[in-house]
């Protein structure tokens, strides 16, 4: 049976996950973290429930490979528009991450956002994945996401992060999950689902997060399916 890690941040989406699976198999605490096993179709599916933010994704994903020996990580959520085209409910699958808020460029040159062991800003994600998922969804959108430990609101903000790093979305977990995932060599999908439009804010991301969390999870397990 083959073993799944799946990053979940906020309460919304971890309740998409129980609306969906049903009661998990199993459930342990890591301290404040939460762990459910779900088995189902052939797969056991670990899925961290580890608050917003970067480290809190990190942890999570380190958890995920290291203690419950995931082959595969997979994130679903709900991200901002940081664009007129990535409207509200447009689903993506992510492309390249950047971890914008990253800076070392002072001490050694390097671009903002770039870590020193990567040729440029953008943390990469599994190729074949994102090819699978688009030739098996060619609805979905190839994405760029700007991530940081930042709830980004403002439209000018939004417009700011596409017009430095070419992104069309963004959240506050990607980067800690892709870096994470690929300090491991570990194979990792990034689904993502629009809540809040490039002019939409916090109002907008709660009046739609649970609609496009289930959207987002419906999607990405659709794709586990395929890729289990």
């Amino acid at each position: 049976m083959k073993k799944i890690g799946m990053v979940v941040a906020i309460v919304t989406e971890l309740e998409a996950v129980f609306r969906e699976f049903g009661e998990p198999k199993e459930t342990v605490y890591h301290g404040t973290m939460d762990v459910h096993l779900f088995e189902k179709d052939g797969v056991s599916l670990y899925v961290a429930h580890c608050g917003a933010g970067e480290i809190g994704a990190a942890a999570a994903t380190e958890l995920l490979i290291s203690v419950y020996q995931a082959e595969l990580i997979v994130n679903f959520g709900v991200v901002g528009g940081l664009t007129e085209d990535m409207s509200r409910q447009k689903s993506a699958v992510v492309t390249r991450v950047v971890h914008y808020a990253y800076d070392t460029s002072a001490y050694d040159g390097t671009k903002v956002g770039q870590y020193i062991e990567l040729p440029d800003e953008y943390i990469p994600v599994t190729e074949k994945f994102v090819k699978f998922a688009l030739e098996r969804h060619p609805e979905l959108y190839p994405a760029t996401i700007a991530s940081a430990d930042r709830f980004v609101a403002s439209a000018d903000e939004k417009r700011a992060l596409h017009e430095r790093f070419g992104a069309d979305i963004c959240d506050m977990e990607s980067a800690g999950i892709a870096l994470t995932a690929y300090r491991h060599a570990m194979p990792v999908i990034l689904v993502k689902t629009v809540s809040d439009g490039i002019t939409g804010g916090a109002e907008e991301f709660a009046s739609e997060s649970k609609r496009t969390a289930e959207m987002a999870l419906r999607l990405a397990y659709e794709l586990i399916g395929g890729l289990a």
